[in-house]
């Protein structure tokens, strides 16, 4: 496996934050969430934790679950990339990161995106999308802003029931690999996901 990749995502809660824990799990990674925006309810490394991942402290824990840069300012800060560097880890990370790809951690006349600071990582980032209706959109947009910023897309991960066609589509038109999809899981734990990531998902391409 390369030093790290990023887990990035189509929109909020399309489960970035479990594909991101069953990977780290699976691979024997450490699991990194920079920017936690909301605490009232269980946070994505908590989360992750949860689900078997070794989870590292986040660089910032904001109060208001909103965008980072929204919940920055409520909370009277401003994120500083520097804080963002990735940490020192002995073993390779997967870094999860907030909504889509084009979520701001910094607005006004500097803006600093998601999708910025994974250029500035230089890792590779996995993709996750629904396959609900509108995911083809969502999907192939948020490939070509990561290109656009020189971020090597790894491949696309899907999420929900499956769908073929929506699949197949995306993959084609955005020249993107497939590396699994991950169904619905009722219950969700260390267990089930472990068994979910194995049976569904070829990770060879990371090793």
């Amino acid at each position: 496996m390369t030093r790290g990749i990023v887990i990035t995502g189509t929109d909020t809660g399309v489960g970035k934050s479990v594909v991101a824990a069953g990977i780290a799990r699976a691979l024997g990674a450490a699991y990194w969430k920079p920017v936690q925006a909301g605490l009232d309810d269980e946070t994505d490394s908590a989360l992750a934790a949860r689900l078997g991942a070794r989870a590292l402290p986040e660089a910032y824990r904001l109060i208001t679950p909103c965008s980072p840069h929204q919940a920055a300012a409520i909370d009277g800060l401003v994120i500083d990339p520097v804080r963002l560097a990735l940490p020192a880890c002995d073993v390779p990370l997967v870094v999860e990161g907030a909504g889509g790809v084009l979520v701001p951690l910094v607005a006004g006349a500097a803006p600093l995106l998601y999708a910025d600071m994974f250029a500035r990582w230089a890792l590779p980032a996995v993709l996750v999308a629904r396959t609900s209706l509108g995911t083809i959109n969502h999907s192939l947009l948020s490939a070509e802003a990561l290109r656009a910023r020189g971020v090597a897309i790894a491949g696309v991960v899907f999420v929900g029931e499956g769908n073929d066609e929506s699949e197949r589509t995306i993959c084609q038109i955005g020249g993107l690999r497939r590396l699994g999809r991950l169904p619905w899981l009722d219950p969700l734990g260390p267990d089930t996901l472990s068994a979910a990531i194995a049976a569904h998902f070829d990770l060879g391409w990371l090793l």
